[in-house]
């Protein structure tokens, strides 16, 4: 693990600044896309199985050579229970138990020059699992999975393994590809380090396996009892984030943005079709221009935030265009532009026009959802970049290129922040579009 350089100097730390490298202590690809994956790199791409076990894929020899040192512990009972799939979570901990029994407990992820963590060190919350109904049911479901693949043998008694288990739950990190989907899960020892904030000055990417912590804001030193990265979506509600904040990792948040009144989330638009205030469903008239609320117009403002909640809830693995657009057309004179509901709508559009290569919906709805985006992820977020990215070479597609230039710049602004220069998503990805996009200006 390489670590910046700064140790607790007090020494100005500019944002888009790297402050650590780590490597996993325990990984494992998402069993969802096993066969896309490479088990070791995680690249996609021409991949070969496993011989043995046909259940992991890998780039080639070298990847599997790599690989081994890891995969041998699990292969012969991967094979034995073929062609069931295990779940993500039950693999992990096997890969933790085979690492502890082979020594991995003195094995250290630093977070600064002087300072480390071992795998005993991060808190498991054993006492809160313990009368944790919910968790308490998945850990005997993947103890039983444990039971059937692994020697008994080879198990921890049940205090260690719930130990393990919790250790999973409140210090596993998404790992995630360059357009931001989750390919796998694994244990940071260093950047395990890091407390919540709805309102963080760090993010964490992935290039590969390795996590990169990177400053979205200036801080006057490097101190690391004051990083905060977000550990849920934060294109959420108060009131969601924090109960999403308790159930997992069991701690109320009251940072400074869950202490900020909410007038957007749950919003109506003004009946006035002139004002673009905001309105509470639960007053009688709108504060800024007084316009009167009926209680028709309150009526149908429930109706539509149920149907929205329905079909949004269908649509949590499978976007639809024609069900997007029914909920956008419902939701127009009605919900305020900023509602969540509203704002998950256009990008469940937004991805469905995608998939269909619906080059003109997808350009409108990308222009639709960036205001959205940027009031409830922030001006520097990786997802903003993204999108900013995705909207430019929609617009590239569309013969824009001017507009896709000025797209793609913004993208360029908020990703070598976020992601830093030398990101596969901005050397590989992006730099290419925007050569693209000036080139094809010139010719326009």
């Amino acid at each position: 693990m390489r670590i910046k350089n700064r140790g607790y100097k007090r020494v100005p730390i500019e944002r888009g600044t790297t402050i650590l490298y780590g490597k996993p202590f325990a990984y494992v690809v998402r069993s969802a896309v096993r066969d896309e994956r490479c088990d070791h790199c995680l690249r996609s791409g021409k991949l070969r199985k496993c011989s043995e076990c046909q259940y992991v894929y890998y780039c080639d020899r070298n990847c599997q050579k790599e690989s081994w040192s890891i995969h041998k512990g699990e292969c012969a009972y991967l094979k034995k229970i073929s062609p069931k799939v295990i779940p993500d979570a039950a693999r992990l901990m096997a890969r933790i138990i085979f690492k502890l029994n082979r020594g991995g407990a003195d094995e250290m992820g630093h977070y600064s020059e002087k300072n480390v963590r071992k795998f005993k060190d991060l808190m498991s919350h054993y006492s809160d699992i313990k009368v944790d109904a919910k968790r308490q049911e998945h850990f005997f479901s993947l103890y039983g999975v444990l039971l059937q693949c692994l020697d008994e043998t080879l198990l921890p008694n049940a205090v260690e393994l719930m130990g393990i288990y919790g250790r999973i739950c409140i210090n596993s990190f998404n790992i995630l590809d360059i357009n931001m989907n989750t390919i796998g899960v694994g244990i940071y020892l260093g950047a395990s380090v890091m407390d919540h904030s709805c309102k963080p000055n760090a993010i964490a990417v992935f290039e590969g396996t390795t996590i990169i912590v990177r400053t979205l804001t200036d801080l006057p030193f490097l101190d690391w009892s004051q990083i905060r990265i977000s550990y849920v979506d934060l294109l959420n509600s108060n009131k969601d984030r924090r109960d999403e904040l308790h159930s997992s990792y069991y701690f109320w948040c009251d940072c400074e943005r869950c202490k900020e009144e909410e007038p957007m989330v749950e919003a109506a638009a003004c009946p006035n079709l002139s004002c673009d205030s905001p309105c509470s469903i639960e007053t009688d008239e709108c504060k800024k221009c007084g316009t009167k609320l009926s209680t028709e117009f309150k009526e149908m403002f429930r109706a539509v935030v149920d149907f929205t909640t329905h079909h949004l809830e269908e649509m949590k693995t499978m976007a639809y265009l024609d069900v997007s657009k029914i909920c956008l057309a419902k939701q127009e004179g009605v919900m305020h532009e900023f509602n969540i509901k509203h704002v998950r709508t256009l990008e469940m559009a937004h991805i469905a026009a995608i998939n269909l290569e619906c080059w003109e919906d997808a350009e409108s709805y990308s222009k639709k959802l960036i205001p959205g985006y940027l009031l409830y992820y922030g001006e520097i977020h990786p997802l903003t970049g993204l999108l900013y990215l995705t909207t430019g070479k929609i617009q590239l597609h569309l013969g824009k290129p001017k507009e896709a230039f000025k797209m793609l710049n913004k993208a360029s602004t908020v990703l070598t922040i976020t992601h830093g220069d030398k990101h596969t998503l901005v050397r590989e990805e992006l730099r290419p579009l925007i050569y693209q996009a000036v080139m094809e200006s010139q010719n326009t």
